[in-house]
């Protein structure tokens, strides 16, 4: 008999979804900030210190919100890790600045402080920082760099959510955050993100960003007798009706990483000897950090060795993809005077890595056979 497979990724789910979406359905109320908008915001808010957060279609809109909270534009720069997805440099390139890529630290993937600190110009406005797999980057030595030079620190949080640093929760460490709730992150609602404030002075003009331009926010809240056009924007509402499914997942969160986080540490456990027999790097973790168990990688001796063990897996059924590829070395990154060579610890992170499955519906017998299927592996 075949074995069974083991997908990637099963998006998670949880036990009201469908009473909530039916809710949502019934209420009448299926555009953005509803019932549901404003649950996810005040569970949110618990979990992030208090800071704004503010419901957006996807992380890729909230990142496209710092970049016009910011006002950059042509000439200005912005620094951000080549080891990211492409939403992180989009949301700038759209607006005209510059994405400047740095190099990243290779025991965690994180941006490298020292990097960092090379490639600051007086056209640098901010840095975007990514917590990769949802553990903290060095937010003392990269924040003392932002500070030396007046820069903005902007957490691409798309792994981080419920991750800490310090004791103090991803998310809530910059001036603005990002977050995630795509299919593939350990809470979703499909599609979906959202934008956190820790800078109050930022709250009223992204609510006017976030609703087209206009301060319709305040007039629904009574404030002000209507509502008009007052400055840029777009529309970065969620609906209500997704909120509702991300809603019923917010709820059962503390579950829901206690199941991620077992399968994360039954991987270090198990592969432990294996990985050290072959020259194979488990994931680091500071020792000031609190991880977000997103996800858990390999880093293989080569390419070649990475290669051949993702088809050794995916012969037996267990998807193990690669991660990100260097912005600095894309299509539109050598566009923008990328080479090789200008970020050389994330080319080879980036060669080297692949990921196993991890998500909270994985069962015993599933991890069982992704641990004896690596094992097996020989680089």
């Amino acid at each position: 008999m075949e074995p069974r497979p083991v997908p990637f990724n099963r998006p998670t789910t949880a036990s009201r979804a469908l009473d909530y979406v039916g809710e949502a359905l019934a209420g009448g109320h299926l555009a953005g900030d509803g019932p549901f908008t404003d649950r996810c915001r005040q569970l949110l808010e618990e979990r992030l210190d208090g800071a704004r957060v503010l419901l957006t279609p996807s992380c890729t809109h909230a990142l496209e919100m710092t970049a016009l909270l910011l006002e950059v534009g042509p000439g200005d720069e912005v620094l951000m890790p080549s080891f990211t997805f492409v939403s992180t440099a989009n949301a700038y390139v759209l607006r005209g600045a510059t994405p400047v890529f740095v190099d990243i630290d290779p025991a965690t993937g994180n941006l490298d402080p020292d990097d960092l600190a090379r490639k600051v110009t007086p056209a640098s406005r901010a840095v975007v920082v990514v917590h990769y797999a949802g553990i903290a980057c060095d937010m003392a030595r990269i924040g003392a760099v932002a500070e030396r030079h007046g820069l903005v620190v902007v957490e691409d949080n798309a792994h981080g959510l419920f991750g800490t640093w310090r004791s103090r929760p991803l998310g809530a460490l910059g001036a603005m955050a990002t977050l995630s709730f795509h299919e593939t992150k350990n809470v979703t609602c499909g599609e979906g993100g959202a934008l956190v404030l820790s800078d109050p002075a930022l709250v009223s003009r992204a609510e006017i960003i976030r609703e087209k331009g206009t301060n319709r926010s305040q007039f629904i809240r009574g404030e002000v007798n209507r509502y008009a056009w007052m400055d840029v924007g777009s529309s970065y509402l969620l609906s209500d009706v997704l909120a509702g499914v991300l809603a019923s997942q917010l709820e059962e969160a503390d579950a829901i990483q206690e199941s991620r986080r077992r399968t994360w540490c039954h991987y270090a456990e198990a592969l432990a000897p294996w990985a050290a027999s072959c020259g194979v790097i488990l994931p680091t973790v500071p020792d000031d950090c609190g991880p977000a168990w997103h996800s858990f990688h390999l880093l293989l001796p080569d390419r070649a060795a990475r290669d051949r063990c993702i088809g050794h897996l995916r012969d037996r059924g267990i998807g193990a993809p690669f991660h990100y590829l260097p912005l600095h070395l894309s299509d539109m990154g050598r566009r923008l005077g990328g080479h090789e060579g200008d970020c050389p610890v994330t080319e080879d992170f980036s060669a080297r890595l692949l990921r196993l499955p991890l998500h909270h519906s994985l069962l015993d017998d599933e991890v069982d056979a992704v641990v004896a299927g690596v094992r097996a592996f020989r680089p």
